[in-house]
């Protein structure tokens, strides 16, 4: 049995062949053009593709696997500790957008949040809340299907974040709407890899194909500086020995958060694209 957000079984297309012939089974659903099949878990994710916990080698992003299981005290922490300013533009958009709303929405690499219940979570690592496990670069779903996608701190993690810009466009109705954040100042984070960054200037190239609605700071200059010291003082005493450093950057993180909410302040500034720790895109596709 489907997810109960995933109950429209024509909005699918198999990642293999393209092929919208798909047989779903009791738990498995298996493409009748190429033959492949895909698993439907006891708890009823479907899994197209994915990686496990043994795919991740950085120290840090396994702490940060193993917290991933109590989603919302991780999602406290992420709020509370983290360097990173957040002022709160993800809910009036949701509140906007999703809410009381007709819609199909993803999110793509969720992880194991859930930013509402009317929205699909997909993953390439199957947490708690997915809901589909998939390679975000190979969507499985029909083209001009989708009302909103949102991509939230994930397009630095793929190697080829224009192919999944180009993914999203696809299944896209016209007019369907984006929400995407990509850093700027921000450390490497393996998640299970890290691979790029983008500027104020980068994200328009980025989304070119798209209608830009707004492109904002979020997460502002303090949290870029902020950021960068947590990083730099962890490099400096743990004398290049990975253990210390996970330590030393966890207990920066703790002991100095409450300075990035100087950014309630600068936030807003004109300035602060300079040195934000990240931007989001809000774009339509056209």
């Amino acid at each position: 049995m489907l997810n109960k957000k995933i109950t429209k079984k024509n909005l699918f297309i198999c990642p293999n062949c393209k092929s919208e012939k798909l047989y779903f089974g009791e738990n498995f659903l298996k493409c009748q053009e190429c033959g492949k099949s895909y698993k439907i878990s006891e708890d009823n994710k479907i899994i197209f593709e994915k990686k496990k916990k043994k795919d991740i080698s950085d120290l840090l992003d396994n702490f940060k696997y193993l917290m991933k299981r109590y989603d919302k005290l991780y999602s406290l922490l992420i709020w509370l500790i983290s360097p990173v300013f957040m002022n709160g533009s993800l809910n009036r958009f949701l509140i906007k957008n999703v809410r009381n709303k007709d819609i199909i929405a993803l999110n793509l690499g969720s992880g194991n949040s859930n930013i509402s219940h009317k929205v699909i979570n997909i993953d390439i690592f199957p947490y708690k809340n997915i809901d589909i496990c998939c390679n975000i670069a190979n969507l499985p779903f029909k083209d001009n299907s989708i009302d909103i996608v949102f991509c939230i701190a994930v397009l630095e993690h793929v190697p080829n974040p224009e192919k999944v810009v180009s993914e999203i466009n696809r299944v896209l109705k016209k007019e369907g709407i984006i929400y995407i954040s990509f850093p700027f100042i921000y450390r490497f984070h393996a998640s299970p890899f890290d691979y790029s960054r983008r500027t104020y200037e980068g994200m328009k190239v980025l989304f070119k194909d798209f209608k830009l609605i707004d492109l904002k700071c979020t997460g502002g200059p303090t949290s870029g500086m902020l950021c960068i010291i947590q990083e730099w003082v962890a490099i400096l005493i743990s004398f290049g020995n990975e253990y210390i450093h996970t330590i030393v950057l966890i207990l920066m993180m703790i002991l100095t958060f409450p300075i990035k909410f100087l950014d309630i302040f600068l936030i807003n500034n004109s300035m602060a694209k300079n040195i934000s720790s990240s931007f989001t895109y809000i774009g339509k596709k056209q």
